[in-house]
């Protein structure tokens, strides 16, 4: 009788401290989601809210880097470039179905947002009309409303065609500008990517020298210089990758030409995905190097797509990656002066004029949308239920044995 009531005893106790597990770990994946969400929308919201209004130029403080070249026109271009950031970022969560019914009642609200801000932005009466012909700028801010596209049908199927039909010329439009000689042939490439995918007419050649010129400016170990010479900054991230990435997604469909040039840049992808976990530190900061850093998480722009595109490499643990990325973004977020009366503040840590560059506005800080990309994957998806890992710094600066790093040669 006593052996029986102690058998049940450890039965019972068992139970209980496997439920609590699966419990904890539930309520931490819950957790995680909705703090992602809960970022996601108080970035976001002033933004597509204000567009959706009619009202984002009224709303919407005309702030410049105190390093600012032209202030005029830095502002006159900040409203295509605050549209095109923030959508770049949040544009695969509007493709989803599913989620919460806390989660579901935000995208609809962002789905009819988005779709009206859009219209507004492209009807030459509103007063947030846009126009996408003043400067070199345009060419660049296009390009990211040409990704968020790309990155979530949805909001073409459910633009309208006469909607649709003023977007693809506002992207034509750009094309009259010449693209400095560095990252910006990437911006020229995925606006005539978007065009292959959604017009009839795309321009062959803009896309065939950003992607040869790319080949001659990487340098080794899944990097690339930013032109003719190497800057040790995040375009790698910010544009490099997740723009070769996506114009590849595009073009591979079209042609067998580059299917050599793909492969390589696939490899290389992975590389440089592994490099820019291993930059992430315990608490989430990272080495703030270089010019843009005023984009905060959009540092790691390259690592969230991989996630997103579910094409992490093997050393990479979803679990990982998701609580690397969390802790970037509650570094990046945490200050109080990050955002200024509901916008989001020039700086890295808050708000820090002196990281400004002269290109800056208030509009250019809204990169950091791009960290929020895996929010494109179901909560049910196992970036979202995986078991959440320690990265490698947290691993290897907790006294745990891991795994080297190694650089890799890929031609």
């Amino acid at each position: 009788m006593m052996k029986n009531v102690w058998t049940l005893w450890v039965l019972i106790c068992f139970a209980t401290v496997t439920y609590g597990q699966k419990k904890n770990t539930v309520v931490g994946k819950e957790t995680s989601r909705a703090f992602w969400l809960k970022e996601m929308d108080r970035m976001a919201r002033p933004v597509m809210r204000s567009l959706a209004h009619d009202s984002l130029k009224i709303n919407m403080p005309q702030i410049t880097s105190i390093a600012v070249d032209n202030k005029e026109h830095r502002i006159q271009v900040q409203y295509v470039e605050v549209l095109g950031r923030v959508l770049s970022g949040i544009s695969p969560w509007l493709a989803l179905n599913d989620g919460s019914e806390e989660e579901q009642v935000l995208r609809k609200q962002y789905r009819n947002w988005t779709i009206q801000a859009l219209k507004n932005a492209l009807d030459s009466n509103a007063n947030d009309f846009m126009r996408f012909d003043l400067g070199g700028q345009q060419l660049v801010d296009a390009s990211f409303i040409s990704v968020a596209f790309l990155r979530c049908p949805w909001l073409w199927d459910h633009l309208g065609p006469v909607t649709q039909g003023h977007l693809i010329e506002a992207i034509k439009t750009t094309r009259q500008f010449r693209p400095v000689f560095s990252n910006w042939l990437l911006f020229s490439a995925m606006n005539e990517a978007f065009l292959a995918q959604y017009s009839k007419e795309w321009d062959v050649m803009r896309v065939d020298y950003a992607l040869q010129q790319l080949e001659q400016w990487y340098v080794g170990d899944g990097m690339y210089m930013d032109g003719p010479h190497y800057a040790y900054d995040y375009y790698n991230s910010y544009v490099i990758h997740p723009f070769l990435s996506g114009i590849m997604d595009v073009i591979e469909q079209k042609t067998k030409n580059y299917d050599g040039m793909f492969a390589k840049i696939k490899l290389r992808n992975q590389r440089y995905a592994i490099i820019l976990e291993r930059l992430i530190n315990t608490d989430g900061t990272f080495p703030p190097s270089g010019r843009s850093v005023i984009y905060r998480g959009a540092a790691f722009h390259h690592l969230a797509d991989m996630a997103l595109k579910k094409r992490l490499p093997k050393e990479l643990t979803e679990g990982q990656v998701r609580a690397a990325l969390s802790a970037v973004l509650k570094k990046t977020f945490e200050s109080p002066s990050t955002y200024h009366q509901n916008w989001l503040t020039i700086g890295l840590y808050g708000d820090q004029p002196g990281l400004g560059d002269f290109y800056n506005n208030q509009g250019s800080p809204y990169l950091c949308s791009t960290i929020f990309l895996p929010l494109g994957l179901s909560e049910q998806d196992s970036f979202w239920t995986s078991k959440e890992e320690e990265w490698s710094s947290k691993r290897i600066w907790s006294g745990q044995d891991w795994k080297k790093d190694q650089s890799k040669v890929i031609q």
